[in-house]
Order: structure tokens, then C-alpha cells, then sequence
């Protein structure tokens, strides 16, 4: 996803059009494209941003810790041992991570951390050696896959605890919590505001001028280009695709995003972008949507009044009813 590029000018009322960008957050670029009376203003509204989202990154973090929180990590590092107290923001991401595990028959599994993190170890080594590497053994992977049941993700809201009874299971969030984040994020911006986290993108009401934001959908075959170009004015939209977090074993790319059914990265597509007014949602969708078959994804989207965009891996394209509505 790319926030096509704007400039800070003049616009129709007294205000100017400012944008900015930083990097830390959830380990990618923020870009913010707002609207202030001045270039310091806009710069204080950039840093609540920051300071927003630094907060969701620390305590959605399952690889590092940080003084006085508990974060995952620290519930990975406790399971089968004990239930951990955790910040309701937690609480509240686990549990919209099990809906959404059930409404997408097991597709968003965050109990897959068994499994990813042996992807994750050939895709670090990997890059430590030109791009080129090994993929995981499927007889580890099916052992981890052993290790994967939600039913054992256990949350207590009342006593604010999480639980994992298995102690060779562990919790990955990659594939919802930066879009729960960003939507989490919406209730602090002010309006004519749009938001792109690593291109998790939000938007809260039009360009002050009344236009809506232009919104560059990634060309998974290119990533200096954009595929199509989308307008939204009170929307979210994220996309999952091969380009992202992948690296080559025997001359064949292998990407992040890995069905649980196989152990395997999903074939069927090169991306998927997905269009409705909440992050969270778009992100566990754009997941779901690129692992199932086109009848299964419309039939979900209809649950959520959202809208997707699939790009097969031939560079055939294919959308949902009311997705071209949307672009430009």
C-alpha cells in the first residue's frame, strides 16, 4: 500500500496541508498527511501518533521486552507456567484474534507462533546470506502445528490475565495487530486525516477541500509501482501480497503468509487488498481472504460490508461487487 505523495500548500481554508513520517513503530514507516494552522502543530500531532502507536508496538511485541510492561513476550515466555496480568489493550486484541479465528474457519490463527517462528528463523537466516535460504522441514512444522490449538489461549478479562496451556505454544499477532493498532489509533486524529501504518491506511473524513484521499495499491510484481489507485474518505484499506517478508529457497520465493492447512506459504494469489471502515478488520480479512477461495472470501466479506481486490498470481485481477466503486 502507498500513500501517493502530497505537499505541504495552501488550502481552501485558513489552515495548511502538512505531511510527515517516522520510524520505529511496529518496525516500518508511519506517514501522516493532516491538516494544522502551523508546522508546529502538526508536528505535535505527529508525535501523539507516534506515541500512540509506540504504546500498541511494546505491548504487541513478542520478540523483545520492556521494563514495567507486560507485554506477549511475556505471555509466551510463561506458557504452560503461569497466566500473565496484562494491559487491557491486550485483553481486548486477544479477544477480537479469537473472533476473528472462528469467523475465518482457523485462517487468522495468532496460536501459530510454533509455526511462523520456524519461517521466521529460515527467512533471518536467510537474509544473512543474500536472500537465499532453506525452508523449514515438514516434519518440524507439523510438530509445531501440534502446538496451535486457540482453545488453549486462555483469557480472563475480570482478573485481566492471559494464559497459554501449552507450554510449547506461543502467540504471533502479525497478521492482525498492526491493523487493530491503526483502527485503535483512529480515536485520537482529528478529522481530514489520513494514516498510513506500514500501509495499514486510515482515513477519518475527506481532504478539507471535500476530495477524497488517493490511496496507491501495490503492484505485488513491482514494488516501485502501484497496481491501480483507490479513493477513500472515511475508510480503511491494507493489503497482503508476496512482495512482503519473503526470500528465496531453490530458486522459489516463499512469502509470510502461510496457510494453516499446508504449514505452507498460500499459492492461490500475489496479493489481496481489502476496503471497509475498520483496520483491524481489513487486516484479518486481507489474511483470511488471500488463504481461501474466492467464494469463501465473498461470502465473508459480506459479513463485515467490506470490499476486496485479488490479484492471482498470473496478474489476473479480480473484484468484489462494490470494490471498483472505490477506484479511481
Amino acid at each position: 500500500m502507498m500513500l501517493l505523495p502530497v505537499s505541504c500548500g495552501q488550502d481552501v481554508s485558513s489552515v495548511e496541508r502538512f505531511d510527515g513520517s517516522f520510524l520505529d513503530a511496529f518496525d516500518t514507516v508511519t506517514t501522516i498527511i493532516g491538516y494544522a494552522e502551523s508546522a508546529d502543530e502538526f508536528s505535535d500531532t505527529a508525535e501523539d501518533v507516534r506515541s500512540v502507536l509506540m504504546e500498541y508496538h511494546r505491548l504487541y511485541d513478542i520478540y523483545n521486552t520492556y521494563e514495567g510492561i507486560n507485554n506477549l513476550k511475556t505471555v509466551n515466555d510463561n506458557a504452560g507456567k503461569a497466566a500473565v496480568k496484562v494491559d487491557e489493550r491486550i485483553i481486548s486484541l486477544l479477544e477480537f484474534c479469537k473472533e476473528m479465528y472462528y469467523e475465518t474457519d482457523g485462517k487468522v490463527n495468532v496460536c501459530m507462533g510454533s509455526v511462523l517462528r520456524l519461517w521466521h528463523d529460515e527467512r533471518t537466516n536467510a537474509l544473512e546470506y543474500g536472500n537465499e535460504g532453506k525452508i523449514p522441514k515438514m516434519d518440524s512444522l507439523r510438530k509445531a502445528s501440534l502446538h496451535t490449538d486457540i482453545e488453549k489461549l486462555i483469557i480472563d478479562r475480570e482478573n485481566s490475565t492471559v494464559y497459554l496451556a501449552d507450554e510449547n505454544m506461543s502467540l504471533d499477532v502479525g497478521a492482525v495487530a498492526k491493523g487493530y493498532a491503526t483502527q485503535m489509533l483512529r480515536a485520537s486524529l482529528g478529522e481530514n486525516t489520513v494514516v498510513s501504518v506500514g500501509g495499514n491506511v486510515i482515513s477519518t473524513g475527506p481532504k478539507k477541500d471535500g476530495e477524497k484521499w488517493s490511496i496507491g495499491i501495490q503492484d505485488p510484481f513491482d514494488q516501485s509501482a502501484s497496481s491501480h489507485t483507490v479513493a477513500i474518505s472515511d475508510e480503511a484499506v491494507v493489503s497482503s501480497g508476496i512482495y512482503q517478508r519473503n526470500y528465496v529457497a531453490d530458486g522459489k520465493v516463499y512469502h509470510h503468509l502461510i496457510d494453516p492447512a499446508t504449514l505452507m506459504p498460500g499459492e492461490k494469489y500475489a496479493a489481496v487488498t481489502v476496503i471497509a471502515h475498520d483496520s483491524g478488520i481489513c487486516d484479518a480479512l486481507s489474511t483470511a481472504l488471500f488463504l481461501m477461495d474466492i467464494s469463501e472470501g465473498e461470502e465473508l466479506l459480506g459479513k463485515y460490508d467490506a470490499e476486496a481486490m485479488w490479484i492471482f498470481a498470473d496478474g489476473e485481477e479480480y473484484f468484489s461487487d462494490g470494490y471498483e466503486k472505490y477506484v479511481k
